[in-house]
């Protein structure tokens, strides 16, 4: 998993060093402010390609004495960087355009622009793509970021391939300027939304669509006595989720067959998961009120016949409350 990464990471920052090149040298032949803009953003993709490096060494390291829960955590750190970054290089691409716009621009070669411009957004969007792939793949925060990061430096450089379009066929250079105004604040947005969403992760924010991942596993692998789950945290790190919950079990069991029963259960809902993790479940005793939920046939204390085993609905499986009977 580590070596896949790294290979992940390693060629991105490779493609993106040549991107890079690509897009500065149509900036300083065409005197564009809208690929000026493309490039800022390109410079981004460098930086975090560098940090994704990093991240992957550290956060792939086994748990030790003094991170008992792994270096996972770490990957939302590069997430968030890469947000922060991008929300300054729009800042300064506004800033920018907005000077041109302001002077009046002056535009050269802009056939060879277009043409390397659109030659860079085709390399991307390869990329893009595939760094999705690998980071869905691997459970990877940090890849699946800086591959949506770079397929939506492709939307940038579509707008930017319009803009120039534009000034081509009217003449009229202040909507290169214009462009750029608009790419900024874009570029700003995406940079925010990733930063918000990783930072959510990093303070442990509910993610709803594990939950429900985590909820249809233990469906699929319910057996008799596993009667009721309530109280469903999961603690994100990186690919790795730590889950806490309750389970109802019922009373008559020993303390050996509910630890038992409930390490069976674990293993086969960790293996319908979608991440790899552990869980660690606190016990609670059926007290007679389940019996309508149960179907352990086999009850020495029923007080009423069992009638049907239902989905645990979602309020009901993340509630610090013991469900309602």
């Amino acid at each position: 998993m580590r070596n896949r990464r790294l290979q992940a990471a390693f060629l991105t920052l490779a493609i993106a060093l040549f991107i890079l090149g690509i897009k500065f040298t149509a900036y300083f032949i065409t005197s564009s402010s809208a690929i000026f803009s493309d490039a800022l953003e390109g410079l981004v993709n460098v930086a975090s390609s560098i940090l994704l490096i990093a991240v992957v060494f550290i956060s792939t390291r086994p748990a030790d004495q003094t991170h008992p829960y792994g270096h996972g955590k770490f990957e939302f750190f590069s997430a968030i960087f890469e947000g922060g970054l991008l929300v300054f290089a729009g800042v300064i691409i506004f800033i920018q355009a907005g000077a041109r716009l302001w002077v009046g621009p002056e535009l050269f070669s802009l056939n060879t622009g277009i043409v390397m411009i659109v030659a860079a957004a085709l390399v991307n969007f390869a990329l893009g793509y595939w760094l999705v792939t690998i980071g869905r793949g691997e459970n990877s925060p940090a890849l699946l970021a800086s591959g949506y990061h770079v397929l939506s430096d492709c939307w940038t450089s579509a707008a930017v391939f319009i803009g120039l379009l534009a000034v081509k066929v009217t003449g009229l250079t202040w909507i290169d300027p214009l462009i750029a105004i608009a790419l900024g604040i874009y570029i700003c947005f995406i940079g925010v939304r990733i930063s918000r969403k990783s930072l959510g992760a990093l303070v442990d924010e509910r993610d709803v669509d594990a939950l429900k991942s985590l909820r249809t596993a233990f469906s699929l692998n319910r057996t008799p006595g596993i009667i009721q789950l309530h109280h469903v945290r999961i603690m994100r790190l990186g690919s790795y989720h730590h889950i806490d919950g309750h389970v109802v079990v019922p009373e008559f069991w020993s303390i050996e067959k509910a630890h038992d029963e409930t390490v069976r259960f674990e293993k086969k809902v960790l293996q319908s998961y979608s991440f790899e993790g552990e869980i660690n479940f606190h016990l609670d005793p059926c007290r007679r009120a389940y019996c309508s939920r149960c179907d352990l046939l086999q009850c020495p204390v029923r007080q009423e016949p069992f009638s049907e085993l239902k989905l645990t609905p979602f309020e009901e499986l993340v509630s610090p409350d013991e469900p309602q009977k």
